[in-house]
């Protein structure tokens, strides 16, 4: 499951590393990460290729066309990819040499590319190197240098490239007054980072208090997550982000309208609120409007919005705590 910013992709990676699509089965190599986006999704495969289906109406599927795949192809002139992260309509994959390229959507600069030009196949962010790590949400991109810092570009109306400002960029700009990051997120119009001394800091769009601070005042610099430590990993969805703790619980603060932050509650909160009923956790992934978590026994709960079934617990209704996923008929 992995997460970007404006919608989740859930698809089934096999302990074997192989990935079945319907009836469509990627080649015989291991599938390392999946990413989606609004309406498409890729996965990287180990040999450093990524291939990805859906929509393609701008380019998203990077195979030099625009137009729709429901099985995958190949993203063109790509190799040695580590990491990716997609956007709504825009995909980015780390390489191996700390350069990125990323194709699809550029309406806001979220390619990184010094142009509002979309691109159907990947074009390479510009002066980007010694990057460690990226993630997307709907139109923007950062990423994490070698020297912990972090650089974002694309859409900036709400200041979620945390620059100090609200002007989009097409290229990368370094966000204020940030060191000693390990870890970033990002939502859909905000954006984290989990810092080396475990707090968390966030920047952006504040109307659900997803940057948790206590108040609901957009930033355009990052403000720290109020009552926050012992952080070990990080996830941001549509208007809310979470927290994992070194003791295995999760805390989650901004919107919460279907339940998101599983606090057995539908009320959003501007500081973080602990998940009910949940401890052990090893890992936690978020969608827009939902949460999951891996527990040391290698089930799944999950919480949040269920309209389509997301939760995955038989049903299709919304819940407040975390449910058990029926990973088994």
């Amino acid at each position: 499951m992995t997460t970007s910013g404006s919608s989740v992709s859930l698809l089934v990676l096999f302990a074997t590393g192989s990935l079945i699509i319907g009836a469509t089965a990627l080649p015989s190599t291991d599938v390392s990460q999946l990413t989606g986006g609004s309406s498409h999704s890729c996965a990287l495969l180990s040999d450093g290729t990524i291939r990805c289906w859906g929509s393609n109406g701008l380019g998203q599927l990077g195979n030099g066309t625009t137009t729709d795949s429901n099985t995958p192809v190949a993203v063109i002139g790509l190799r040695g990819a580590k990491a990716m992260a997609a956007g709504a309509a825009h995909v980015c994959a780390l390489l191996s040499g700390g350069t990125i390229k990323c194709w699809g959507g550029d309406g806001q600069g979220q390619l990184g590319n010094g142009t509002t030009t979309d691109s159907k196949s990947p074009v390479t962010v510009s002066g980007l190197s010694g990057a460690t790590a990226i993630t997307a949400g709907p139109s923007h991109t950062c990423a994490l240098h070698s020297d912990k810092t972090v650089k974002c570009w694309g859409y900036n109306g709400q200041g979620q490239l945390g620059n100090g400002t609200s002007t989009n960029s097409s290229t990368p700009v370094t966000v204020s007054g940030l060191t000693g990051v390990t870890a970033i997120t990002a939502g859909g119009d905000h954006t984290c980072a989990l810092l080396s001394d475990a707090t968390v800091k966030c920047w952006g769009g504040n109307g659900q208090g997803q940057l948790g601070n206590g108040t609901t005042t957009d930033s355009k610099s990052p403000v720290t997550v109020s009552g926050l430590s012992g952080v070990t990993a990080i996830a941001a969805g549509s208007g809310r982000s979470c927290a994992l703790l070194s003791d295995g619980a999760i805390r989650c603060w901004g919107a919460n309208e279907s339940g998101q932050l599983g606090n057995g509650t539908t009320t959003d909160s501007n500081i973080p609120v602990a998940v009910s009923g949940l401890s052990g956790a090893t890992a936690i992934a978020a969608g827009s409007n939902h949460t999951c978590a891996v527990l040391p026994d290698s089930t799944l709960k999950c919480w949040g919005s269920n309209q389509l079934g997301q939760l995955g617990n038989g049903t299709t209704k919304d819940s407040s705590t975390p449910v058990t996923v029926r990973l088994r008929g």
